[in-house]
């Protein structure tokens, strides 16, 4: 109850600060017209090269201009006709997003529940929210995001994963009968990140640091995540790193280039309080398997991210994720392929 009131308070004296901000910003800065396309694929074979624990994730996301446009009036007069115009950012841009998340035991080649291991499970979702990007001395980004799906065979993780590998002529997975009950889903994710970029002798083109903080708040995730991003490399980008699948140091699903060709090196870390991960806690009103999660998780990411003829953005992460939950062998390591496009 305790984490309930104070994620409440939380949201009641930052979200609208989103609001306030971007009026502030339509003064300060020339309205981009960019519109973004974001392809995100996670897996464990990416990394540690096994199939266990997150094993894969999807996510597409599509990102309006900060100018309105005809979809986003319409958009505006549909979905988002029960919200009032004070709590929506004149200068935001849209997000709407689809994905998928899957999550095995360590040993997938065991039919019998696996008592000391974490649940088979997927998530299937659908979700919206705003970016609003601060201008002036100290620029900011914010980014509100809600999340609505299910948890549960209805998720479809079981046929994704198993035609998966039967295309790729691999050991299917032989659990899935002891997978989590069908529930639906729900999270509401906030975000702030901050930048530090020098302005002495152009530092800002090849360094910056950007600390974030942020909560997860619904049935499926409920935290409290605290980073810090470096980045290195030549003509930076303004973005704010790669996106990621969360939970994790996500960035921004857009970017503005300075020239036809940049990249840069990046290394974050972010550590998450948990109170909540239906993954590992089980089912919310039914009984189901679970094990004993750790509150606190920390993630170590490092990448590289390379914007070519402007428009196109590819970025490689690779993660290392501290035990989720008491009787995990060994940390999970998996990696993130982004793939962004511009226009």
């Amino acid at each position: 109850m305790n984490r309930l009131l104070i994620t409440i308070a939380i949201l009641v004296f930052l979200v609208p600060s989103m609001v306030f901000a971007s009026e502030h910003l339509q003064n300060t800065k020339t309205l981009d017209a960019s519109q973004f396309i974001n392809l995100q694929f996670e897996n464990d074979l990416f990394g540690s090269g096994e199939d266990s624990h997150f094993t894969h994730g999807t996510r597409i996301s599509y990102l309006t201009s900060e100018k309105p446009t005809g979809f986003e009036r319409k958009l505006k007069s549909t979905i988002l006709a029960a919200i009032p115009d004070f709590f929506i950012p004149k200068t935001r841009r849209i997000g709407l997003i689809f994905g998928q998340n899957i999550f095995t035991p360590e040993d997938i080649s065991r039919s019998d529940l696996i008592l000391d291991d974490r649940p088979y499970a997927g998530w299937l979702y659908l979700g919206a929210g705003f970016v609003t990007e601060g201008g002036g001395k100290r620029k900011f980004m914010e980014n509100l995001e809600i999340n609505l799906g299910v948890v549960g065979p209805a998720a479809l993780g079981e046929q994704v994963q198993s035609g998966w590998h039967d295309f790729i002529n691999v050991k299917e997975p032989q659990g899935w009968d002891n997978q989590l009950h069908n529930e639906p889903g729900f999270i509401l994710f906030y975000e702030r990140k901050l930048p530090f970029r020098p302005t002495w002798e152009n530092l800002d083109e090849i360094l910056d640091l950007t600390p974030s903080a942020g909560f997860a708040l619904g049935n499926v995730f409920t935290y409290f995540a605290a980073g810090l991003t470096l980045r290195l490399g030549y003509n930076i980008p303004n973005d704010y790193g790669p996106p990621r699948i969360r939970p994790g140091l996500a960035g921004s699903g857009f970017f503005t280039p300075k020239n036809r060709f940049t990249w840069y090196l990046f290394a974050g870390v972010e550590g998450r309080a948990v109170g909540r991960n239906i993954f590992l806690d089980g089912n919310t009103f039914q009984d189901s398997h679970s094990v004993d999660k750790n509150t606190l998780v920390g993630d170590l990411q490092v990448g590289i991210v390379v914007t070519l003829f402007r428009n196109f953005r590819l970025g490689f992460t690779n993660v290392f994720r501290t035990k989720e939950f008491e009787g995990q062998s060994e940390p999970d390591e998996f990696g993130s392929i982004n793939l962004s496009y511009r226009w």
